[in-house]
């Protein structure tokens, strides 16, 4: 890491970067840009936001594990022959249904459901199970793992992906006396290290490398902000985000793997 940043300094980007996804997500239902309170980057269409789509295949059955308000789930369903998405937060769902209805995606299916217990899908269920940016929020994840490993096909793919504690502004953080993980529910933020080993735990293996996602900069909150206002400016610092995490992977805000049921 360079030089030591002054504390106030980094205190006030953290609460500027703290407040400024939500301030976008109200921005772009006041500006008119979705009929709902979203976050830009569902509304950008950037192609590395959604991944995990060239990893689908149209005859697959998709389970959305967390689908929030079903932004991932209603990619998904574009290029796939089902998805079930479930979460356990209604007011989520409701969004994800209206979401649904509005793009008329008769393929997704949504379901209120506690991801900790039992999942209610029979065994070998799901080609694919989605499991973005979820997994840190959860206790007993190894438990949900497990449920995964269930439900999913013994070929089948698990698309998942967690937050990396380790790049030079969470340091920075840490190092100001700060608290450093990206969101406050955050049970875990993970090494590249700690999140394999966690998934070996699980019951999956990686196929194929980890892969990054974007630049975890300190200036986060005003691009954010910027999104709410005007997302061919947000498409382009986004562009530049993702540009310097493949160049520094290290520097990614996390990690994305395409995983498989160990043997």
């Amino acid at each position: 890491m360079s030089a030591r940043w002054p504390r106030p300094l980094v205190a006030a980007l953290d609460l500027l970067n703290r407040r400024g996804a939500g301030i976008a997500v109200r921005l772009t239902r006041y500006t008119g840009k979705s009929a709902h309170a979203v976050h830009p980057k569902h509304l950008s269409d950037a192609p590395w936001h959604h991944w995990y789509v060239e990893h689908l295949k149209p005859g697959d059955l998709v389970l959305d594990l967390g689908c929030s308000n079903g932004a991932h789930a209603l990619a998904a369903a574009r290029c796939v022959r089902q998805v079930v998405g479930v979460d356990y937060d209604r007011v989520a769902l409701s969004v994800a249904a209206d979401s649904a209805r509005r793009a008329a995606r008769g393929n997704l299916c949504l379901f209120a459901v506690d991801l900790t217990g039992r999942l209610p899908f029979r065994d070998s269920s799901f080609d694919a199970v989605l499991f973005l940016d979820v997994i840190e929020h959860l206790e007993p994840r190894r438990h949900v793992l497990g449920e995964i490993a269930r439900v999913l096909r013994p070929d089948g793919r698990l698309l998942v992906s967690a937050p990396n504690r380790e790049t030079s502004w969470r340091r920075r953080l840490r190092e100001a006396g700060l608290f450093a993980y990206s969101d406050p529910d955050h049970k875990i933020e993970y090494t590249e290290t700690e999140f394999l080993a966690e998934l070996r735990a699980g019951g999956f293996a990686p196929d194929g490398p980890v892969m990054p996602v974007v630049y975890d900069t300190a200036w986060a909150g005003v691009i954010d902000v910027v999104g709410g206002l005007s997302l061919p400016a947000y498409r382009r610092l986004s562009a530049w985000k993702r540009q310097v995490a493949l160049q520094q992977p290290a520097e990614s805000i996390g990690f994305r793997v395409v995983a498989r049921r160990s043997a």
